[in-house]
Parts: structure tokens; sequence; C-alpha cells
């Protein structure tokens, strides 16, 4: 593939996302500490029953979870969005995690998005066809105050995988590089690149990660030839 092509892929996977709704937690307004931590306790108990072999109801998930049906309901749009969303972070976890090990992959930034972005493609085989289905099921549901309707966990990732860079970047800087990475690192990406671009997974993991590695090693070039006082001075001022 040229590189032209693969430009054209990335400029599709960024369109295809902003049409999909893709939120960005942490780049704009986001869910707060408080809701974070309910949404967690949400899904937390609702893996719990699902490794425990059941399909819980929303009465089920909300008594497990010490909250209420209309809480479950402000941050989930239905039971199936739900169950898929738990369903998939118990799939995708146990790949994601252990590629964000420092003791494993060490603390460079480059390296550990590299890492993420193999982890994501290799679960996407047990993960993609859940992330179709959690993409209808949110793409048109309004989206509670303050919550997100998908890739809080995503970006939960991309933070912990370039927080090396933060004392190099200013904050504008280091948001700008997750919404980037949110971008090319997903489910949306994926789905761009198969079915719009015809990439096989070779080339889709080929893809995400020039990509995620030109916009780490862009933000890199930016932040050494802006002194990090100035820009953050700049950015209080409006």
């Amino acid at each position: 593939m040229s590189v032209q092509s693969l430009h054209s892929c990335i400029l599709l996977v960024v369109a295809a996302s902003q049409a999909a709704g893709l939120e960005v937690e942490g780049a704009g307004k986001g869910a707060s500490p408080q809701q974070r931590r309910t949404r967690e306790a949400i899904l937390a108990a609702t893996k719990q029953l699902i490794a425990a072999g059941e399909t819980p109801s929303i009465n089920e998930v909300a008594e497990a979870a010490e909250v209420s049906r209309r809480t479950v309901y402000m941050h989930f749009s239905s039971l199936d969005h739900l169950l898929i969303d738990a369903t998939s972070g118990l799939l995708s976890e146990r790949t994601v995690e252990p590629a964000l090990d420092p003791e494993i992959v060490g603390d460079d930034p480059f390296d550990r998005v590299d890492a993420l972005a193999r982890a994501l493609v290799n679960v996407a085989p047990d993960t993609l066809p859940l992330g179709r289905r959690l993409l209808r099921l949110t793409v048109e549901a309004p989206a509670s105050p303050g919550t997100t309707r998908r890739g809080y966990r995503r970006i939960s990732w991309i933070e912990r995988a370039i927080e090396n860079l933060r004392p190099q970047l200013n904050a504008e800087q280091f948001q700008r590089l997750v919404a980037g990475l949110a971008v090319v690192l997903g489910w949306e990406s994926m789905i761009v690149l198969r079915d719009i671009c015809g990439l096989d997974p070779a080339e889709e993991e080929r893809v995400m990660r020039w990509a995620a590695a030109a916009l780490v090693a862009d933000i890199t070039r930016e932040a050494l030839s802006t002194p990090r006082k100035w820009t953050e001075a700049k950015t209080s001022r409006g």
C-alpha cells in the first residue's frame, strides 16, 4: 500500500469516528471522578456476575453495585449495552493490561503506544464483533450529562501509555495527543481500515502502529520547538 493510500485511510478513520460520535473522556469535559467510579462499580459488578456464569438483569446489577436502576441507565442505554461493554472489557483487559506493564514493555512512550496498538489488534477477533454491536447501540443513543457513550476504557489505556510524556507536554498538548490516539486506536479505526480500505489484519496493524507513532512523534517535535512555560501562559490567557 502506498503512503498516499495510508494517509487516505487515516482521513477516513477520522471522518468515520466523528460521524460515529466518538467521545473522548479526558480530552473534553468528560465524566467527573465520582461518575467514573460509579461506572466502574457497575461494570465490576456486571463482570463478576458474568464470570459466575450468569446473564444478569438490570435489577441484579444495580443490587450488586449498590446503585439504583436509574443510575445504571444513566451510564448504559440498555441491558445489551451494559452486557456487551462488560464482556468486551473482560476479553480485552486480559490482553491489553499486560501490554501496559512497565516490567514487560518498559517506560518509553513510543514502545508503550506501539504495544497498545498491537494488543488491540491481537484481541480484535474476540472484541471487534462486540464493538460493532456496541457502536450500533450507542451511536444514536443520547448520553447523560457528564458521561460518555463508549471509549472510556480506551482513554484510560492511552493515558497510561503516554504518561511519561506529561513532563514534556503542556496540558493542551497532552489531551490533544490522547484525542488523536483515541481516533486511530480502537474499533472505529479498525472498521474503517477493514470495511472501507479493505485491509487485511496485518496491514491494519501496520497502519494503526504507523499512525499512532506519527502522532507521538509529531507532538514530541512540537513540544521541543515550543517552550512549555510560554505555551501554558498563552493557553491560560486564551
